[in-house]
């Protein structure tokens, strides 16, 4: 510990040369030591700061759950038998509009929330993964997030089971693949629909000029996919919120397509945005400023 006060110090702005010997204060060497871009015994001591961030992966466990917990609720109380608001709002796609609506706004409260704040907020396995496509995030970060957003999801779905038989009646906001559509159309419904989700993404974090507005778009594209393609495949775009519900439920039907179609759309949106990967700074969906630990510069870096 002592080795590393030492290189803190003699890496720091207002380090002095009568307290930093020649052979020790090679500024260049230990700061691309520091940012993983040399190897040796002089890391081990130097990354240990770095190798667990829990305070990260537990604030996005718990923005999962939230997300899952409150949009979920609102698909419950919109579509559960036996529910006022089918009679006062008859239309099933003005309800599947306010559905996705409100399901993004509890994703955008979360991405300006404290919560957001520390983690990012992706709570989305794939917004993760595509983070990590870009090289905005490291596989040890990459794993780290998306076991915690599945166990929040399973977090965040149990006390929906408190809707009881209004709950049961949707199996609980699981997704499912709609009927009368074949394997193939689900599959791409999911694909397609995670494509412009991360291409949106994309896009505004691209650019300055409406990178603040991030959070605010995704209420609006969701209250546009839901009603266009939840009688497909349910529109997840996120295999966390399909494994939480599936989980209490016991409604695995498809659950696979719920990864594969994700992954696909993530990955066909990742290669046609590639020109504005090295334009997303960090792995960050607002907050962009705020990273007093450097834990989002480090894994960017």
């Amino acid at each position: 510990m002592k080795f590393v006060q030492f290189v803190a110090k003699c890496t720091s702005n207002s380090a002095r040369k009568k307290e930093c010997p020649a052979t020790v204060r090679f500024d260049s060497f230990v700061r691309r030591a520091a940012l993983g871009k040399m190897s040796g015994p002089v890391l081990v001591p130097i990354m240990n700061n770095w190798t667990l961030h829990w305070r990260e992966y537990f604030a996005e466990f718990f923005g999962m759950a939230l997300l899952l917990l409150f949009g979920l609720s609102f698909v419950i109380i919109l579509f559960g038998e036996g529910s006022p608001a089918a009679q006062i709002i008859p239309g099933i796609k003005i309800r599947q509009m306010i559905t996705g609506f409100l399901f993004g706004c509890a994703g955008a409260l979360i991405a300006v929330s404290p919560i957001g704040k520390i983690s990012g907020a992706h709570i989305n396995p794939v917004v993760t993964l595509s983070f990590r496509m870009m090289g905005k995030l490291n596989l040890r970060t990459t794993a780290g997030y998306i076991i915690m957003q599945l166990a929040g999801a399973v977090f965040g779905s149990l006390p929906l089971l408190f809707w009881g038989s209004l709950g049961k009646s949707v199996a609980f906001g699981a997704t499912l693949p709609g009927r009368g559509y074949g394997t193939l159309a689900v599959l791409m419904g999911e694909a397609v629909t995670t494509f412009a989700l991360i291409v949106a993404l994309c896009l505004f974090l691209g650019f300055r000029s409406v990178r603040p507005y991030t959070p605010l778009m995704i209420p609006f594209l969701y209250a546009v996919m839901v009603p266009l393609e939840a009688s497909i495949s349910g529109t997840s775009t996120n295999p966390a919120r399909t494994f939480g519900p599936a989980t209490i439920s016991g409604q695995w039907q498809g659950w696979w397509i719920y990864w594969v179609g994700p992954l696909l759309g993530s990955l066909m949106g990742i290669l046609s945005c590639s020109f504005l990967a090295k334009r997303i700074e960090v792995a960050k969906l607002y907050h962009f400023e705020s990273d007093k630990r450097r834990f989002f510069k480090m894994q960017a870096m």
